[in-house]
């Protein structure tokens, strides 16, 4: 299927700068899907997802801001969900439909949320995967521990062993897909050597101010798409009551939330196992 890199430019309150995004599939598809990373990831994790559904969609992949190959911003207190919102919004409007399917990992899962929350939301169908809107003070402690951390890495190997300890979450996959991984997430130095690559400014917002609960419970309850509910059965950011919880307000009382445990999983299932790929394609399917 086609796959090009592509760009669009977003607007902040420091001026303009360049999203990435990897687009799978027909500019003329029926339909579009948009795919969103979490927090310290890039576009290119939904490789084999994008894949799996470019016969029958468009689909983008974007490196949210400050991540992968897109622009870092010049005022770190600027990463946040309005930016990140603001940035899709100019991602959708490029191209050039009315509607899109979401696929949300995470941070991506909010986005997500925070996006069908609005009137006349654009998104028509929703996956949101091992995130909800409680997330408790732990799981949010642990990712504080790594997130904005700037190491260097000695070569490629060493960055992938890095990857499988902090996203130990992602269950058990495959060697090529940490090397896939590992490859994308590189990025080098002028002595050869390598460096995460995404903004490590990302993280001044765990520094700034306690990390406690979050609630954002008044923003699902005007969710009112379908939504399926990705959660791994060994998650810290996604508890089982939460999901639970999901299933039964917001969309989830009119009968528009399924939820689906993932074993063998933290936070976050990866979504490249052909069993995980088919649950997010036959959802997305449905509509």
């Amino acid at each position: 299927m086609p796959m090009s890199e592509r760009h669009v430019l977003g607007l902040s309150a420091a001026g303009f700068h360049r999203m990435a995004y990897t687009q799978w599939g027909r500019d003329d598809a029926a339909r579009t899907a948009v795919c969103v990373h979490g927090l310290t990831r890039n576009g290119r994790d939904f490789d084999r997802l994008a894949l799996a559904l470019a016969d029958g969609w468009r689909v983008a992949c974007p490196d949210v801001v400050g991540r992968g190959r897109s622009d870092w911003l010049p005022v770190p207190a600027l990463y946040g969900y309005p930016q990140y919102c603001s940035d899709m919004v100019a991602l959708i409007a490029r191209m050039g439909v009315e509607t899109v399917d979401w696929v949300g990992t995470s941070m991506g899962g909010l986005i997500g949320m925070t996006l069908a929350a609005q009137a006349n939301s654009p998104i028509r169908r929703m996956v949101i995967n091992d995130v909800g809107p409680f997330i408790a003070q732990a799981g949010l402690q642990r990712i504080a521990d790594y997130v904005g951390k700037d190491p260097v890495f000695e070569d490629l190997p060493a960055l992938e062993s890095y990857l499988r300890f902090v996203l130990m979450g992602f269950g058990t996959i495959g060697d090529q897909c940490w090397r896939h991984m590992a490859q994308h997430s590189a990025r080098p130095l002028p002595d050869g050597r390598f460096r995460l690559a995404y903004d490590p400014a990302i993280g001044d917002a765990f520094k700034t101010a306690p990390i406690g609960d979050v609630d954002l419970w008044a923003l699902w309850d005007r969710v009112r798409c379908p939504v399926l509910v990705l959660r791994g059965a060994e998650s810290d950011l996604l508890s089982a009551e939460t999901a639970e919880r999901m299933a039964e307000r917001g969309p989830g009382a009119a009968g528009l939330v399924r939820v689906v445990e993932i074993a063998n999983t933290g936070h976050a299932p990866s979504l490249m196992t052909d069993e995980q790929i088919a649950i997010v394609r036959n959802f997305l399917a449905e509509g």
